[in-house]
């Protein structure tokens, strides 16, 4: 296992492992494993009550699922100053890292509305999922990431002030109540970018006020690169987590946290988590040096475009059409349940064989 320090790379261990293991809960969503916990069968139980947080809450609150999107948005943002000082030291000018930038924020947006497109099988204009948000959050972080951490931390309040303000005093009827699903400025402009609001709540505003996520996380990349000792950079991370929570629920009685509209609220609680399991990943992993197992989650971090692709488009499916027969031959007798489950198991098993396959092999899909 290599020493968790800044490599050549310009990558920490501990990123590598939030990066994975945020990754690792991504695909396995994808295997249907966390329906199986909230089935009528396990109400009243702890396994229900466990697989509640990893589905979304229906509107208003905050459960663990609502954190992975913004874990990934922040973890985006953590890796790019490592990236570009790397970049920089080998000598690429600022208009190249621009040109990267753009084309990079362009192909996710992209990416990410062409998913919408493939199952119904014609153009559709939605933009709700993490690929295409972050094609937006992507290239308003790169437009701070030379600034001062103060100016980063401005420019992302400001999108935040933007955000409720549209949300609270946008005067266009029938969209008039702020948290309302529906009858809110986030369904009006879905209505305007796709001619429907069929997204269940899901508002495509939201790469606005997440972007906050992905500036957070730049401010926390240049911080964990910077000259402060380790014990400085876990004080920072810590106390600025845990300001994010206190905004965050603080203010949850005047602003809702609700995450289907990213609301101010939730982007400081969610934010405020993303910063502290930074923290927790850096103090255990880089620092204490607590490794066993990191690699596990780490190499499905190293190619988080393809595996996410892979799952979504169908890969998933595809997996478990292939393997259900061996299922039901060997684990039938265990009950439909406990076969359905562990064929997910095997599923996920698969999934993460692939990315340890590809991390052997040194491929690396990117863009």
């Amino acid at each position: 296992m290599p020493e968790p320090q800044e490599k050549s790379s310009g990558r920490l261990l501990s990123l590598d492992f939030y990066r994975g293991f945020t990754m690792f809960l991504l695909i396995a969503e994808f295997t249907h494993l966390f329906t199986f916990f909230v089935l009528p069968q396990f109400e009243g139980t702890f396994i229900h009550a466990i697989g509640s947080q990893f589905h979304h809450v229906r509107w208003e609150g905050l459960h663990f699922w609502d954190l992975i999107q913004p874990f990934f948005m922040f973890i985006v943002g953590v890796a790019m100053p490592l990236s570009f000082s790397k970049r920089i030291a080998r000598g690429d000018s600022y208009k190249d890292l621009s040109i990267h930038a753009v084309k990079r924020a362009f192909l996710m947006l992209l990416l990410g509305w062409w998913l919408y497109c493939i199952g119904p099988g014609e153009i559709v204009f939605r933009f709700q999922n993490v690929l295409a948000q972050l094609g937006v959050t992507y290239i308003l972080a790169f437009l701070v990431i030379r600034k001062s951490v103060w100016v980063q931390i401005g420019f992302s309040l400001l999108l935040l002030l933007i955000t409720e303000g549209l949300y609270r005093f946008f005067p266009v009827e029938g969209f008039t109540n702020a948290f309302v699903n529906g009858e809110n400025f986030p369904a009006w402009f879905n209505m305007l970018i796709s001619r429907s609001d069929s997204g269940g709540g899901w508002a495509m505003f939201n790469a606005i006020p997440t972007a906050a996520h992905t500036i957070w996380g730049v401010a926390a990349g240049q911080l964990l690169i910077s000259n402060y000792s380790a014990k400085k950079k876990l004080q920072i991370l810590f106390a600025a987590g845990f300001i994010g929570l206190l905004i965050g629920f603080g203010l949850s009685p005047f602003t809702p946290i609700i995450k289907k509209i990213a609301t101010t609220t939730f982007v400081f609680a969610s934010g405020g988590w993303s910063i502290i399991a930074l923290a927790l990943c850096y103090w255990v992993i880089d620092i204490k040096k607590y490794q066993k197992g990191v690699l596990f989650f780490a190499i499905v971090g190293m190619n988080p475009l393809f595996i996410y692709l892979f799952a979504h488009v169908g890969g998933a499916d595809l997996i478990k059409e292939i393997f259900l027969p061996m299922s039901n031959a060997l684990f039938g007798w265990t009950g439909e349940l406990s076969a359905q489950i562990i064929l997910s198991c095997i599923v996920l098993f698969i999934l993460w064989y692939i990315c340890y396959w590809m991390y052997k092999k040194k491929l690396f899909i990117r863009i």
